[in-house]
């Protein structure tokens, strides 16, 4: 009764929360995340079992989703040209500064890769509702944000995969295990590849056909959980293959039918990201923040700098001016998703410990409030320039 009573709670308060986060003009991950770490004050004796298995079932369908929603196989032959630059520049330069900022504070090299991936990704959430709020998103710079946003998570969790597979060895592995460790992941992307191309559309084929309620949903859900575990079955992690499994899907037209697509949004969003994002909220440690003192300002100040340079840099090289480049830099800052996840990751694998960890959530959470606030002012004196000549 007690766990019943709990996920009741975290259901409840996360909506209510997000709720309030987006009426003062923040995204609701804040509010959720708020919502977890309430969680201790009310409940002292907590069913920790049940809340990890929801918060595991959100980081799959959160990067299950961003799969199905937010990436197009085809679009991304087009549009990740002329974003490959800045791209690879913000890539680089945040990977440097984590990387660079482990090595200072005489993290292990396993630590300072982690800290260089855990820099990288892009929020694309907070970055298209930022574009959306702005009018900014048929911009060049905006469409090249949203392009470089969707290359930039990809990328990161490639990147995450390896250090991963890394970690199980607890050191760097010699040339022919790192050998091994790229075939399994290339092993593992051939079957999915052949199995999104050949397999899952005459499943849903078939499941279209069924006289059954829900089947072709069903399948959408059966494919997530799938992609999940054959991941893990290649020592990748769950999350890599649901990402995976969702970008193949998106490109199956009945997967993709505004129905199916409402009722996956609702059973993901609805319940079980914000669950992950709550659980995110109860592994914040406030007395882990307060030893990390100097360090977490530096966490803040390395990942944002990393992608400003970067973005600015990178986006300066294809042609645009300074403050088209200004506000790629600014519109690339913000972490959300699929950084909370690699957290999660380098958490539950002990890659990184509890002040490394809350630190990092913490820099999540001002990259969300600051970004889209720098991102707006940049524009308005672009506009105020513009308007002069």
């Amino acid at each position: 009764m007690s766990a019943l009573l709990q996920l009741l709670f975290l259901i409840f308060s996360v909506k209510i929360l997000g709720e309030a986060a987006e009426r003062i003009g923040i995204p609701s991950v804040m509010g959720e995340i708020l919502a977890g770490a309430s969680l201790i004050v009310f409940f002292h004796d907590l069913e920790t079992d049940i809340i990890i298995f929801f918060a595991e079932l959100g980081s799959i369908f959160l990067l299950f989703t961003a799969g199905y929603k937010d990436v197009s196989l085809r679009s991304l032959k087009s549009e990740s040209i002329p974003a490959l630059i800045p791209t690879l520049s913000q890539i680089a330069f945040a990977f440097a500064f984590g990387f660079a900022l482990g090595r200072i504070f005489e993290f292990s090299i396993l630590q300072s890769l982690f800290m260089g991936v855990a820099f990288s990704p892009t929020g694309i959430g907070v970055v298209l509702r930022t574009l959306i709020d702005l009018n900014y998103l048929s911009s060049r710079p905006g469409t090249a944000m949203l392009s470089s946003a969707v290359l930039d998570d990809i990328i990161a969790l490639f990147l995450l995969s390896v250090v991963v597979t890394f970690a199980r060895f607890n050191r760097i592995p010699p040339a022919q295990t790192i050998l091994i460790i790229a075939g399994k992941i290339l092993l593992f992307l051939l079957i999915m590849y052949v199995s999104g191309k050949y397999l899952f559309p005459k499943l849903f084929t078939y499941a279209e056909k069924m006289h059954t309620k829900e089947a072709v949903f069903s399948l959408v859900v059966v494919i997530a959980l799938l992609s999940a575990y054959l991941a893990e079955r290649f020592e990748l992690h769950s999350t890599i293959g649901a990402f995976a499994g969702g970008v193949l899907v998106s490109e199956i037209p009945l997967a993709k039918l505004p129905d199916i697509q409402s009722k996956v949004n609702g059973l993901a969003n609805g319940i079980l990201i914000p669950l992950f994002f709550a659980f995110i909220g109860f592994l914040i440690d406030p007395y882990a923040l307060r030893n990390a003192g100097s360090f977490t300002l530096l966490v803040i100040l390395a990942a944002l700098s990393g992608k400003l340079a970067g973005g600015f840099v990178g986006s300066r090289a294809i042609g645009f001016d300074f403050y088209e480049s200004l506000i790629f830099g600014l519109g690339v800052m913000p972490r959300a998703g699929i950084e909370l996840v690699i957290l999660t990751i380098g958490r539950e694998l002990q890659i990184i410990n509890q002040e490394i960890f809350s630190a990092m959530v913490l820099m999540v959470v001002i990259s969300i409030l600051i970004s889209p606030a720098c991102m707006k002012w940049a524009i308005q004196v672009r506009q105020r320039k513009a308007g002069r000549q």
